[in-house]
């Protein structure tokens, strides 16, 4: 086995050992291939982001935002000395366990499934890759997943604790506790490694840029709106609620206003080819100056490196932080709050109810066949009630609105 520079082999470990097939790729570049392969990958096409999957052609599905944060962290990682491929993969596999209908979804699974432990999109990213993945199976006949190895499982685990009283994130299920303590052997408390840190910094890099750039282009705020102080007020007061209770309202709007002092900051858009390229070369070079900045942060405090795993920490600066909330909270201001969000949200709620209700009272003869095993296996309600949840949790946007129509009607 070729032992990637910076790491170790307890780094390339899996959970269960496999019979070596070729030397050429690194350990790491073979979880990647899989990641890429896997069928919670392509769901990701039909799944939400912040609009809804496949009204509209040029907002960014879960699948194509997800691409992005990829590329942002391999990109980054790679310059900090992070194997490329260890990052590439925790950008590809953050978000494999959102449901149907993005964070809205995962609220009213939470709410479902309290009784047996929650429901949340990352711990359910470790149970996907983990368990219900078709790739690698134990002696004991039980999926094992993608069998990632410990370094990119641990790059994925963007919250290294159980579910707590009052914290609504949690990375694991007690079901999953098993390959939860293995992935974290060597880990330091509840820090995250520094392939997570830069994976979760392009992803906030990721959607803060391109949810404006879809707001933009859906024609849901416009560029001269940000004109208005009082406009903007609310957009950094809603930035300092949601993303950075630390940082006061005008801190804020001084964070925004060093954004629309850039001299790439659009001028207006029309839905013209010129106004597509200026608002691409925006989001391009926003991009880059968060990115670089965490880049020469980092550095000048631990040095040129490679860094990897435990070495160091992703150093950020709050002002790029606040820039980042800012924009974040564009999203929030014009799409999660627009003119008929709360209807379509709580419609959105009750199908996903529906569906589980439905699901539950056929004692697993509607589960798919992939899932119909664990579903006669489990020894208790509350595991077959898990099993339920993982079905839902599995369906895309369009398929759940046919199971619905199938099974609730």
């Amino acid at each position: 086995m070729r032992i990637p520079q910076g790491y170790t082999e307890s780094d390339c470990a899996r959970p269960v050992q496999e019979p070596v097939k070729e030397t050429v790729r690194s350990p790491f570049a073979r979880d990647r291939a899989r990641v890429l392969h896997s069928a919670a990958l392509r769901r990701l096409a039909a799944k939400t982001q912040v609009q809804v999957a496949g009204v509209a052609d040029f907002p960014r599905t879960r699948l194509t935002h997800t691409l992005e944060v990829a590329q942002i962290a391999k990109e980054l990682g790679d310059a900090l000395g992070c194997n490329a491929d260890v990052v590439e993969v925790a950008g590809l596999a953050h978000d494999l366990g959102h449901p149907p209908f993005g964070h809205n979804g995962e609220e009213e699974l939470n709410r479902l499934a309290d009784h047996i432990g929650g429901f949340e999109g990352n711990a359910q990213t470790l149970r996907v890759i983990s368990r219900l993945e078709a790739k690698v199976f134990t002696s004991k006949g039980e999926s094992a997943g993608l069998n990632l190895t410990r370094a990119s499982l641990d790059a994925s685990c963007k919250y290294p604790w159980g579910r707590k009283p009052g914290n609504p994130k949690f990375g694991y299920y007690e079901d999953d506790a098993e390959v939860f303590h293995w992935l974290r052997e060597g880990a330091q408390g509840e820090r995250t490694c520094l392939e997570e840190q830069v994976m979760d910094w392009s992803d906030d890099v990721a959607y803060s840029v391109h949810d404006f750039e879809d707001a933009i282009h859906g024609s849901l705020v416009s560029i001269e709106d940000f004109d208005d102080p009082e406009t903007v007020r609310g957009l950094c007061s809603i930035a300092h609620e949601r993303y950075s209770p630390e940082t006061s309202v005008d801190q804020l709007m001084e964070a925004f206003g060093r954004l629309r002092a850039l001299d790439y900051w659009p001028s207006s858009f029309d839905g013209s080819m010129r106004s597509l390229a200026e608002l691409k070369t925006f989001t391009s070079y926003l991009i880059g100056r968060f990115c670089v900045t965490a880049q020469i942060a980092t550095q000048s405090e631990y040095g040129d490196g490679p860094l990897t795993r435990y070495s160091a920490n992703l150093v950020v600066p709050d002002e790029v932080r606040d820039e980042v909330s800012v924009m974040k909270a564009v999203a929030v201001k014009w799409v999660m709050n627009r003119a008929g969000a709360d209807a379509e949200y709580a419609r959105q709620r009750e199908i996903i109810a529906e569906l589980v209700q439905a699901l539950t009272k056929t004692d697993g003869s509607d589960i798919e066949v992939w899932l119909r095993p664990a579903y006669e296996s489990a020894t208790s309600d509350a595991q077959r009630f898990r099993v339920v949840i993982d079905q839902v949790a599995s369906l895309t946007d369009v398929s759940i609105m046919a199971w619905h129509q199938k099974y609730c009607s």
